[in-house]
């Protein structure tokens, strides 16, 4: 199993700089070939610009990295290779909202996209829409990605203040708890009703998880499981 380790922090520095990827650059060839095949396999995915990032060092509740540009192809074929640049990391926002009765609401991805029936809380990779001002804005990727999967805005729920920052192997997931004013069957319902109008959402089908009070390093062993076995492939 995976080593876990979980930050708690209130400060991101997350600088972006025009770095130059090796692995991008000298297994091209290759890359573009495994992108091909599984272009084959789910045809909507699209190789768009994404951000990596290096660096992270955690220090008094302050995490800081470097992030740079690449293209989705290195990213995916860096994931489905196992992770061959150790120096590099997937580090995202995760928005882990939270329904008014304790409920945490996850997402399950929809059979077109590039992780197909895996459940998570809303998130993606960082791309350019989330840089502001030379540094990689992890706030303004929750939200937008939040948005886009369930349709729910910054007014739907309120951010606490503090990042649960999930290290497992070559990810970096940066959770915020999200709370919403409406029990978990309301947002569900909220939710779906968005995805029901919507001609290609990116989710299929609206989960909720109880039982879990808190993202601590304490939580409950079997959510520990769950964040170790979805985080990775993020």
């Amino acid at each position: 199993m995976t080593s876990l380790t979980i930050h708690r922090v209130t400060t991101l520095d997350l600088a972006v700089r025009p770095i130059v990827w090796p692995f991008a650059e000298e297994r091209r060839a290759e890359i573009e070939a495994h992108f091909a095949e599984k272009q084959r396999e789910r045809p909507k995915i699209w190789n768009g610009r994404v951000l990596l990032g290096c660096d992270a060092v955690f220090t008094d509740g302050h995490l800081a990295a470097t992030y740079f540009e690449t293209d989705f192809a290195s990213f995916l074929a860096w994931r489905d290779w196992g992770f061959p640049d150790k120096a590099v990391f997937n580090g995202f926002g995760m928005g882990a909202l939270r329904a008014s009765d304790g409920a945490f609401v996850m997402g399950e991805m929809a059979a077109h996209t590039a992780n197909a029936g895996r459940i998570y809380f809303p998130s993606g990779t960082p791309d350019l829409d989330d840089v502001r001002d030379g540094a990689l804005d992890i706030p303004g990727s929750v939200a937008r990605e939040l948005g886009e999967e369930t349709g729910l805005t910054e007014a739907d729920y309120r951010a606490e203040p503090d990042w649960h920052c999930v290290v497992t192997g070559p990810s970096i997931a940066m959770m915020q708890v999200l709370n919403m004013n409406v029990p978990g069957e309301v947002a569900r319902a909220r939710i779906e009703a968005n995805l029901a109008r919507e001609v290609e959402p990116e989710l299929s089908t609206i989960h909720l998880v109880r039982g879990v009070s808190d993202l601590t390093p304490s939580m409950p062993r079997f959510v520990t499981a769950f964040v170790e076995q979805q985080f990775a492939s993020r």
